[in-house]
């Protein structure tokens, strides 16, 4: 068996760090004290293919691009490409390139794997659709701060489940997914500007594979008001609000009459703005000693409460914080998308999402809620 693998290792980096993205932004995210996970998340993905190890091959790219964990496991590996941070003995050259990611993927084309698994987020496959297009069955291993495209797969766990399936010919389809990204200079100014790449083929089995995400609808606005004032009404004097990511939260600072951060995180306090755009570091050292609850909404189409475009919402947050201490608002319509689905968690930690998984009252109107599912991804 031929698998390909690529990691992204600053995927995400700047996610704690509330820079909503890492396209351009990795050395800054690192001087802000962002940490990598790259490379730990694709471990638990590759830890799903243990079974096959005595079959299999995975093909990579050097060092922290895939060969790393591909040998910390003990797969037979073949290094094709070598990252230009190995190559150039220069300052400069501290992190790998887009450039990396498109040449190892040419380069794993050519050998013909049957899979090429990748590691990151939209810029990301960006990049492997560039170098492969629609000629290779490719799936993602969620790792990066933005993941709009549904070729990625709900958790890292998942993705390495569907590439031992797909390897064992226990899945034989294949789809046509897009590839989507946003423009990240017009997104750290709280504007969203999505735009259509191409798309990928990717194993056919929508258990494991994520959905596009949605945008609310214009006329979801009414009731977003609705719960946003519920929320405020309800505010208790000293308790800090972190206040999440979304059109929907978004709601909850125009009643406070407050400027909101649409990507962000804000945080309130005795209706009084504490931080906008809060890092991790912001709101733990807000949230520190203090009886604190988290705003959030999940996001539209994908129903994803944490690790999608919340990262600074990290397990350490949620810890301090307490499960029991979400606050979770959502339309009837943005429920009704799901289809049944339930809400999913993907923390990075995960006794946390093992321990977020259950019932939570949903609040869709000003005096109306719903119990709802949770699991982790």
């Amino acid at each position: 068996m031929k698998l390909g693998l690529i990691v992204n290792p600053v995927a995400g980096l700047g996610g704690t760090v509330g820079l909503k993205g890492t396209d351009g932004m990795a050395r800054e995210a690192l001087a802000l004290g962002a940490v990598p996970k790259s490379g730990l998340r694709t471990l638990e993905a590759l830890k799903m293919l243990e079974s096959l190890r005595e079959d299999l091959v995975i093909y990579t790219a050097s060092g922290e691009m895939g060969e790393a964990v591909v040998r910390e496991l003990g797969f037979a590996c073949r290094v094709l490409w070598h990252s230009e941070k190995e190559r150039v003995t220069d300052v400069d050259k501290d992190t790998t390139s887009r450039e990396d990611t498109r040449q190892a993927a040419k380069k794993i084309l050519e050998e013909g794997v049957s899979l090429l698994l990748f590691a990151g987020g939209d810029g990301t496959a960006r990049d492997v659709y560039e170098a492969v297009g629609e000629s290779l069955p490719v799936a993602g291993i969620p790792t990066g701060v933005k993941i709009h495209s549904p070729v990625y797969a709900v958790s890292p766990e998942k993705a390495g489940e569907l590439a031992r399936r797909f390897l064992r010919c226990e899945i034989t389809g294949l789809k046509t997914e897009e590839v989507l990204d946003i423009d990240e200079a017009a997104y750290r100014q709280g504007h969203v500007e999505t735009k259509l790449y191409g798309y990928l083929k990717v194993p056919d089995d929508a258990r494991l594979m994520q959905g596009r995400k949605s945008g609310s609808l214009l006329s979801d606005e009414s009731a977003q008001k609705a719960i946003a004032l519920r929320v405020v009404d309800g505010m208790v004097p000293e308790m800090v609000y972190v206040i999440g990511p979304g059109s929907t939260t978004r709601q909850v600072m125009a009643a406070l009459d407050l400027p909101a951060t649409l990507l962000g995180v804000d945080i309130v306090c005795n209706r009084q703005l504490v931080c906008s755009d809060a890092t991790e570091k912001n709101i733990l050292a807000a949230i520190s000693g203090k009886e604190s609850r988290l705003v959030i909404t999940p996001i539209g189409g994908q129903g994803y409460l944490f690790g999608r475009g919340n990262q600074q919402l990290s397990a350490g947050v949620i810890h301090q914080t307490g499960p029991e201490n979400l606050m979770v608002m959502a339309t009837l319509s943005k429920i009704q998308a799901l289809q049944g689905r339930p809400l999913m968690v993907d923390t990075g930690d995960p006794a946390l999402d093992r321990e977020l998984e259950g019932y939570y009252q949903v609040m869709t109107g000003y005096r109306e809620s719903i119990m709802y599912k949770v699991i982790t991804s």
